[in-house]
């Protein structure tokens, strides 16, 4: 493995960005614009059916969050001028062939000029639509690598997937493909999944199904797929169609495969803690805090795998420098997380979120601190007793007494019934991360951190190490003050 500077690198290259306006893009887009000015070009692929849509979203969804200010107070005066000079907004979606571009001329420049993408393009909701999840997650990542076929100074396709794409395995979890598509998994076929979405469609439309009854059937078609095969959900299970697809025809296309576990906010750049939305653990964290959820199903001593995103992003940019005009005979997969090298458990996380809670209560809609107990983290089986004796139970009793008759009950249990659903299947979709028993092997992405240390320059700009992350500190005096800052409000 061999590579000079990143910053070098990065001067006057051209790199195409797919789901533009998602987190992990926008991090992306800001590093590289503030670490290296002298870039050519960012064409930033945003889901919009013409320009005009693609520019406002890139105004309000991307350039517009506080995540540039950084970059703006560098820049002053010439920022505006100095984006539209850097940055091409596309208008497309990769669910289509040519990425749904439709202009002519400026797909035409992308072909001669691009000579770095970096799909970033995904649905992330464990529980989205079958079909929308399969055109994106799965013949997305096809339609990447068509375009990136047609590009004729192509240097190295950085795909970015999850690890949790391993399924239902425990142990050490090697950064190897996922699943071959040869049958090695009971004959899974994607092109069947295909065909079968496309009949359930068809069928629902013949019956005149509504537009709710097709989404929920469409919802209940994908977790019943993902988990004939092994997979917790969807989302997991679309991301790893869609590497299996890749590697079944990436041909000569130099390709690598980078494989975050789960992110959390900016540990330092551009600035600590900016975060857009909850990830994962943090709702139920911030449930805890806000006194809804006073327990939580795990195992203590479950090793979470947490990284912050501006580490996701350095690695998947020194991973492209390392192996762009290589030979891939072979796709490097890279880990990149922190339960191999530096653990942390849920007693912990827990832990520090009741200190942090308690002395930074957050404040309910009367303005008062809200207090709370320490967090409770039980079994499968407590834990639905704990919502049966605390919910469901005092519900039933309500109706037993008669109780229910008055208007005013009818309604509260109602509401109570429809949260305690909520809860359950918002539990449901986490269980299988809260008891989660394997570790991330992350060896590759080791190898790639000492090859690049000793060059001796830029570690402190493009930092991935997970050692040296100190959880407590990290949690307590970045990450959630920019929860609380930037979601919870």
């Amino acid at each position: 493995m061999e590579f000079g500077s990143i910053l070098q690198f990065l001067e006057k290259k051209t790199i195409l960005i797919t789901g533009g306006a998602g987190f992990l893009a926008k991090v992306f887009v800001e590093k590289v614009l503030r670490s290296q000015p002298n870039v050519e070009k960012l064409y930033l692929l945003l889901r919009a059916d013409d320009n005009k849509k693609a520019t406002q979203r890139f105004q309000n969804e991307v350039i517009g969050k506080d995540l540039f200010r950084v970059l703006k107070e560098k820049m002053g005066t010439n920022f505006n001028s100095f984006i539209s000079d850097k940055v091409t907004v596309v208008p497309g979606d990769i669910s289509f062939e040519d990425l749904a571009i439709k202009d002519a001329n400026l797909k035409e420049e992308m072909w001669r000029n691009i000579e770095v993408i970096v799909n970033l393009a995904a649905t992330t909701r464990f529980d989205e639509r079958y079909d929308i999840s399969l055109n994106i997650n799965a013949f997305g990542a096809k339609y990447v690598l068509d375009f990136a076929r047609k590009c004729s100074h192509i240097k190295i396709l950085v795909h970015v997937s999850t690890a949790y794409v391993s399924g239902a395995r425990v142990g050490l979890i090697q950064e190897e493909p996922p699943v071959y598509l040869s049958g090695d998994t009971h004959n899974l076929d994607v092109e069947y999944e295909k065909r079968l979405v496309h009949q359930k469609l068809h069928q629902l439309r013949v019956e005149r199904a509504t537009d709710d009854s097709i989404k929920l059937a469409m919802k209940e078609l994908g977790l019943q797929r993902a988990s004939e095969y092994g997979w917790p959900n969807v989302y997991v299970f679309t991301k790893a169609l869609g590497e299996m697809i890749l590697l079944d025809i990436k041909n000569d296309i130099p390709l690598i495969i980078i494989r975050p576990t789960s992110i959390l906010s900016t540990y330092k750049e551009p600035f600590p803690g900016w975060i857009e939305g909850f990830r994962t653990m943090d709702s139920l964290l911030v449930g805890y805090g806000k006194r809804k959820l006073k327990c939580i199903p795990c195992y203590p001593e479950t090793i979470i795998d947490l990284i912050p995103a501006d580490m996701v992003i350095n690695a998947i940019i020194v991973a492209m420098v390392a192996h762009t005009n290589h030979e891939l005979e072979k796709t490097t997969i890279y880990h990149m997380g922190s339960s191999a090298r530096n653990p942390v458990t849920y007693t912990h996380i827990a832990d520090i979120a009741h200190l942090y809670f308690t002395k930074n209560p957050l404040i309910d809609k009367k303005g008062k601190a809200i207090i709370i107990d320490k967090i409770k983290l039980l079994s499968k089986a407590s834990f639905r007793r704990y919502l049966t004796m605390h919910y469901l139970l005092p519900l039933k009793i309500l109706k037993l007494a008669n109780i229910a008759s008055c208007q005013y009950f009818q309604r509260t249990c109602e509401e109570k019934s429809k949260k305690i659903n909520s809860l359950l299947q918002l539990t449901e979709l986490y269980i299988p991360y809260l008891f989660f028993k394997s570790i991330f092997d992350d060896t590759n992405t080791k190898k790639l951190w000492v090859a690049f240390k000793e060059i001796g320059v830029e570690t402190d700009v493009f930092y991935f190490d997970p050692e040296i992350i100190d959880w407590e500190e990290y949690i307590t005096n970045t990450h959630f003050p920019g929860l609380v800052k930037y979601v919870v409000r």
